[in-house]
């Protein structure tokens, strides 16, 4: 479950607008129905989190990217799974305190204990393209308004073969409705549920971790 700690001068403010979002957020019966749906949550200007990050380049140079674009390994980027496209996040090192500014426009890391892909520009300013993955503190500084609606689901395995991503399907698909499989380059993603809320959608998650053969579940928002 993703976690986020507030700068100062907006952390009330944030309380306020949580209570609200988790009132609005009270699961329901199934995955993805509901009569209306509420409005996108706004981002938090100044939203901190921290983990770790990793960096993608070839053989990735040159695909369409989730929001559309051609994805430019040499271009200041990054893979979110839940921030809003056009979000600008600041990337700190913390091991020697380098930083970089992204611009989101992919979603991933799909990896178990990630939280961010940068391009490969975006690592090298930071140093991190020899380790490949380094521990950073993320802070958004900006995004695009308005910020569209989306909704959210669960991505439970990607696999290389559309068997293997059948047999999850199937696997799953007798307690939870809408479990799809997407195709994605020369992967097949495995996902659950179209939900209006993340809190709702973490929870969804919690309840797919408990099932036999779901190594992981990460909550990914779609545009």
């Amino acid at each position: 479950m993703i976690s986020y700690r507030r700068s100062t001068g907006a952390r009330d403010a944030t309380r306020r607008w949580l209570l609200g979002w988790l009132l609005l957020s009270v699961p329901i019966a199934g995955c993805g129905r509901r009569a209306s749906s509420p409005p996108p949550p706004p981002v938090v200007v100044g939203a901190i989190q921290v983990g770790v990050a990793s960096w993608y380049g070839n053989p990735f140079h040159g695909r369409q990217t989730a929001n559309g674009e051609v994805y430019d390994m040499n271009a200041p980027t990054a893979a979110h799974r839940t921030l809003p496209f056009d979000t600008r996040v600041r990337v700190e090192n913390l091991t020697n305190g380098k930083t970089t500014v992204v611009r989101i426009n992919d979603r991933g890391p799909f990896a178990k204990g990630r939280i961010i892909d940068l391009s490969r520009k975006a690592a090298s300013e930071i140093d991190m393209i020899g380790p490949g993955t380094a521990r950073v503190r993320l802070r958004i500084i900006g995004a695009a308004e308005p910020v569209r609606a989306g909704s959210y689901s669960v991505q439970v395995g990607a696999f290389r073969v559309r068997r293997n991503a059948e047999k999850m399907q199937s696997r799953l698909a007798n307690r939870f409705p809408d479990v799809r499989i997407e195709p994605a380059g020369d992967l097949f993603r495995v996902r659950v549920g179209r939900l209006p809320g993340l809190g709702e959608a973490q929870q969804l998650a919690l309840r797919l971790k408990r099932q036999r053969g779901v190594d992981d579940a990460l909550v990914v928002r779609v545009e």
